[in-house]
């Protein structure tokens, strides 16, 4: 848990002024339409710089500021909310939660019997009205006091059922929002129908909650945080609903159909202690960025109806509860330039430049963009202001622009003519558009790749050697290096006889490197080292995997529908190198893989596969290993768990089944230990794994 951000530091009275102004037109646009000028981050360090502002020069505070209002201030809406729907307040760091903790424990005269801690989900938040068990109207939070009429809805949002459970008369309150699937086939939606896209899920739900006239439907999802009798019902239901601890009323939500986080990895649960909280905090913030929704905190609360009560209400949140914010993974900045890459395949990609931006604890400068056509989907314009996201380990990427922000500056991305490389032609046939020369346009990089550690391991092959063999007409790929002989590396300049007898050990050795290393060095489009191993045991031989279509490779895990005919393309455009390798004696087969056709012999291989200690696991592994380990590289711990039955990973999250801690394990350990991963040492793990051959 990081220190509380900076805030927006306020000169003098026309600053201040001017602040409270953006800060409130900002509010409103999110949550109007789910647009705004700023980030959520931007916008909370903004609303910290006005309240220190006034709290410095209480004399200048505006009527109209944001700080003390529900929603910023935001007024949205004219159906009168049965009671206020408000804002909670901002925690930043472990010592502001601490400080409010102790705050609530002075207001209730003794410690807080047991706290619910659960996610602060990144959506809208609504109130669902169910008469008599069936659901009769939306409405949106809007200035916490009234809202906006939004039953149109109904029915297109996923896990907020039309009748529930019971016929009972209740308001549930939720939050409204995009997954991550939803969020990409809404964008294909809208890019079908105008050619434009949406700027990131929240303004994607915010739009879509509101539309009564689009030609197409965007499925929203709904996950409850909240159930409340109608003012004035004494039925017992509502007795219930007043007096019971909110776990439970969360509990008797779920049972009603409505959808909770209770189905998900960050499910909410009840800490005794405030040490039990940070623990949790830890846990929801490290499955952050597997989640299949966004979030961007974590909410505590009194669990306990009697401390809620006695906790009482400011004008604005609740006392007994508080937003814990994570660092941002989503900013908005400015895209300044495009730049064309051609890569080892002859693909050529952009990069987005931007004004440099903190993006979760690190500086972005360069973003991914896909391809032209990914360019035009979302019509992305240099000087855009454009949200850009990053989550975990992921490179940060452009989604969109943020169109409701440009000035008419802007200028249309200029896409290549020729290969930026090599200046020859461009195939554009497809949506990734590629150098004609294909793999000769970058050969260095591509023979470098393919006799790199990883892969087939030839040391002593630096790229200027590789450039010196290209320029005397040695080798046009990488399968040539299996055909050099001693009087031709003699010839070469600063090539001696003891490094010569070295470079052709080496090659020799790399005949015998197993065909998920050969497969690799192809550099097939699509895959890597890990889907490499996968594609090598799947298939067996390197025959097998050429003979397969398009549907036998879609049946490797990894791989689905829109990939598997590009692996297919792929290896019929690598067919003259493959037949070199063939030719030259290098391994087309995959030790211990156990390719099948029959049902018998799938079924033996199943069996022999669940067999294996690490069936099913996911398996991560850090640090330095030691022991019998010791001498193994990265890739080889990745080989040895997949030939072990196990799934390598390079992050620990909820899903991660083992983590291998070796020597300065670091900050994954640390993760490991919040998620409650099971944690072995390297000779542990060797132990476990004795059986199963070492990678060679």
């Amino acid at each position: 848990m990081s220190d509380a951000p900076p805030i927006t530091v306020l000169a003098d009275q026309a600053a201040y002024a001017e602040a409270v102004q953006l800060a409130v037109d900002a509010s409103a646009a999110y949550y109007g339409d789910g647009t705004s000028s700023l980030d959520d981050d931007a916008y909370d360090r903004l609303v910290r710089g006005i309240a220190a502002y006034e709290q410095a020069h209480p004399d200048q505070v505006l009527p109209h500021s944001p700080t003390g209002k529900v929603a910023g201030g935001a007024v949205v809406g004219d159906v009168p909310h049965t009671v206020p729907m408000l804002s909670l307040d901002n925690v930043f760091s472990a010592e502001q939660l601490a400080d409010w903790a102790a705050s609530l424990e002075r207001r209730l005269g003794r410690p807080v019997t047991a706290f619910s801690v659960e996610p602060k989900l990144d959506g809208l938040a609504i109130s669902a009205r169910y008469r008599a068990g069936r659901l009769t109207q939306l409405v949106t939070r809007g200035d916490g006091v009234a809202g906006e009429d939004v039953s149109h809805a109904i029915g297109t949002i996923v896990g907020l059922p039309g009748r529930l459970a019971e016929p009972v008369t209740v308001e549930i309150r939720g939050e409204v929002m995009m997954t991550t699937e939803q969020f990409e086939q809404a964008c294909a939606k809208r890019t079908a129908h105008d050619g434009t896209t949406f700027a990131n899920p929240r303004s994607a739900a915010a739009g879509t909650l509101r539309a009564q006239d689009r030609p197409y439907v965007c499925e929203l999802t709904f996950f409850g945080y909240a159930a409340l009798p109608s003012p004035g019902d004494e039925s017992d239901l509502a007795v219930r609903l007043r007096e019971l601890p909110h776990s439970q009323i969360m509990a008797w939500v779920a049972e009603q159909g409505v959808r909770t986080t209770a189905e998900t990895p960050v499910a909410g649960i009840v800490a005794t202690s405030l040490e039990q909280v940070r623990e949790r905090i830890e846990q929801i913030a490290a499955a952050r960025p597997e989640l299949a929704f966004g979030i961007d905190g974590i909410v505590i609360k009194c669990d306990l109806a009697e401390d809620q009560a006695q906790a009482g209400f400011s004008s604005r949140a609740p006392r007994w509860a508080t937003a814990y914010k994570l660092p941002a993974t989503e900013k908005i900045t400015k895209l300044v330039a495009v730049e064309w890459n051609t890569g080892r395949t002859g693909v050529i990609a952009p990069r987005a430049v931007l004004e440099p931006v903190e993006l979760d604890g690190s500086v972005v400068t360069y973003a991914t963009l896909h391809n032209v056509a990914d360019i035009t989907r979302r019509g992305l314009m240099l000087g855009d202001s454009v949200v850009v996201y990053k989550a975990g380990d992921v490179i940060p990427r452009v989604e969109a622009p943020v169109v409701h922000l440009r000035t008419g500056d802007e200028q249309p991305i200029a896409f290549p003519q020729v290969c930026p490389t090599c200046g020859d032609a461009i195939d554009t046939s497809q949506e990734r558009w590629r150098c004609v020369r294909g793999r000769a346009c970058r050969a260095i990089a591509s023979i470098s790749y393919a006799v790199g550690r990883d892969q087939l391991d030839i040391a002593g092959l630096a790229d200027n050697r590789i450039q010196q063999m290209l320029d005397a007409g040695l080798i046009t790929d990488f399968a040539d290096l299996f055909y050099l002989t001693r009087e031709q590396l003699l010839a070469l300049e600063r090539m001696g006889e003891v490094s010569t007898d070295n470079l052709l050990a080496a090659i020799e050795h790399a005949k015998s490197q197993p065909l998920s290393r050969v497969f690799c060095a192809l550099g097939v489009r699509g895959t890597g080292r890990s889907m490499s191993r996968r594609i090598a045991r799947h298939f067996g031989t390197m025959e097998a995997i050429r003979a397969a279509g398009a549907e036998a490779i879609q049946a490797v895990e990894g791989i689905g529908p829109e990939k598997a005919p590009v692996v297919v393309a792929e290896l019929a455009e690598l067919s003259d190198l493959i037949d070199k390798l063939v030719a030259a004696g290098v391994t087309m087969t995959e030790p211990g893989a156990t390719p099948s056709t029959s049902g018998g012999e799938q079924a033996d291989a199943a069996e022999a596969a669940a067999a294996l200690p690490l069936a099913g696991m996911s398996v991560v592994v850090t640090g330095a290993m030691t022991g019998p380990l010791e001498t193994l590289s990265r890739n080889q711990m990745n080989e040895l768990i997949e030939r072990a039955g196990g799934k390598a990973s390079s992050s620990v999250s909820a899903r991660t089944s083992l983590l291998v801690a070796g020597d300065k394990a670091g900050s994954k350990r640390a993760k490991a230990e919040t998620l409650g991963v099971r944690i072995l040492t390297p000779e542990e793990f060797a132990e476990l794994v004795a059986l199963v051959p070492t990678p060679a």
